[in-house]
């Protein structure tokens, strides 16, 4: 799988004090805001598993993994005995988006993102 760009998803309790302390007292740089969130640079995004965890997956945290080719990136993990939590479909904000999970259940959001859509930067 060519993953091309990796964002992690934070669903906070209160979202105005969540937005505070990655703006202000982090000091992150907003990329873009739209209704109901704030997106901040975080560079090109990375994930470490380590260590044992002991409390499991939580449903407030969301990989989200951009791909150039969601359905062949199915197919190969289909092809794998992975089958995704849900398939394949366009979201209102005008993704593709697919769910699966890992061991834990966490979820990760596969993503691509369709020719003529505003993020798309990369035209192959």
């Amino acid at each position: 799988m060519e993953i091309l760009k990796s964002r992690l998803l934070i669903r906070p309790r209160d979202a105005a004090a969540s937005t505070a302390f990655y703006r202000d007292t982090l000091g992150l740089a907003v990329e873009r805001e739209f209704p109901g969130g704030t997106v901040f640079f975080l560079g090109h995004g990375s994930l470490e598993v380590s260590g044992t965890g002991e409390a499991g997956s939580s449903p407030d945290l969301v990989l989200w993994l951009q791909v150039r080719d969601l359905a062949g990136t199915l197919a190969e993990l289909k092809a794998k005995g992975l089958e995704p939590v849900r398939d394949a479909q366009r979201e209102p904000w005008g993704l593709d988006e697919a769910w699966i999970a890992d061991p834990d259940g966490t979820r990760i959001v596969l993503v691509e993102v369709p020719e003529g859509h505003p993020i798309r930067t990369d035209t192959r």
